[in-house]
């Protein structure tokens, strides 16, 4: 069964886990396989790792609005042993491609990857307009003189350049 989600559908069929341990439980029994390719099926997938032990989910991630497949999936194991020897298929051929296989990391709420500092990244482009090409001709908008003005003294990491 292919899942193409975006998490709504197993919340509301209680698929989910639903506490913190519960999520890391399932997570140390889970590998992410990225480089995926885009014709793959859960069931081409669940072969390739079946010497690996019993697997009890595979999910292959979808992007929202078009549908299509993100060229990653994660696989969860009944097993916690079974990482280990899934771990050891990294680099293996999937389709013609050279598939990554990692042990799956638990999401810790509050850290995330794509925050690379900044105020959650919000008022990082304000200013940035005039230097895109936005603006064409000598002119600036008004808003040039009052964009960071306050920001700075509340965080102390801000560097505007």
């Amino acid at each position: 069964m292919a899942l193409c989600h975006d998490g709504a559908a197993f919340v509301s069929a209680g698929l989910f886990p639903k506490t913190t341990e519960e999520k890391m439980e399932v997570d140390q029994r889970s590998i992410y396989v990225g480089n995926v390719d885009y014709g793959g099926t859960a069931e081409e997938l669940e072969s390739h790792f079946n010497s690996c032990g019993q697997i009890n989910r595979v999910t292959i991630l979808c992007d929202k609005f078009s549908g299509h497949p993100k060229g990653y999936a994660y696989i969860e194991f009944k097993e916690k042993s079974s990482v280990k020897a899934a771990v050891e298929l990294d680099e293996s051929v999937f389709r013609g491609r050279v598939v990554k296989v990692l042990p799956k990391r638990t999401n810790m709420p509050g850290i995330s990857t794509t925050d690379r500092g900044g105020y959650r990244g919000r008022f990082r482009a304000r200013g940035g307009l005039a230097q895109r090409g936005g603006y064409y001709g000598g002119q600036h908008p008004r808003v040039r003189g009052r964009t960071y003005r306050g920001r700075a003294k509340l965080l102390p990491w801000y560097f505007p350049y």
